[in-house]
């Protein structure tokens, strides 16, 4: 497998996860507001690094308030979005150096490689946080691991 493939798999596997953990927020009774913050920031977030990585203006704020339909039309785009940008990447694009201003205004330059492993990252540590606050609520969280998704073939 090389490096894009490794890519375009791991951004699937984001997409399931996510849905997964929507899925079950829509399944509670009563959804732990934190949870969904949470939630709306991962989906928010990553349509603020595919833009910062095609170079156009940012869209999104980085903690929107949304509803769980909006945060799930979001992830959808989201899923196709950035398995457009992932299919027009050559080799040589993942070395390549962005330069951008985080939600602090600062000046920064990264690998578009270390971009992408930050947003797969981003999204596995607020999905963790999705799941705290659900079982502080007394609900049951979403089964995200990844091996779990590709045991039942959800993940190529």
């Amino acid at each position: 497998m090389n490096t894009k493939q490794y890519f375009l798999r791991n951004f699937s596997y984001d997409h399931w996860a996510n849905r997964e953990c929507l899925s079950a927020l829509i399944e509670a009774n009563s959804m732990p507001p934190k949870a969904l913050r949470f939630m709306a920031h991962t989906i928010s977030a990553q349509k603020l690094w595919l833009e910062r990585l095609q170079r156009v203006p940012q869209t999104v704020v980085v903690w929107p308030s949304s509803t769980i339909e909006e945060c799930g039309a979001l992830a959808d785009e989201m899923h196709s979005a950035w398995i457009n940008y992932l299919t027009e990447l050559s080799s040589a694009d993942l070395e390549k150096e962005i330069a951008y201003r985080n939600s602090k205004g600062e000046s920064w330059s990264s690998r578009v490689e270390d971009i992408l492993t930050h947003v797969l990252m981003h999204s596995a540590y607020h999905r963790g946080q999705v799941a705290l606050e659900m079982r502080a609520a007394g609900l049951q969280p979403a089964y995200t691991d990844f091996i779990h998704g590709v045991r039942r073939g959800l993940i190529g």
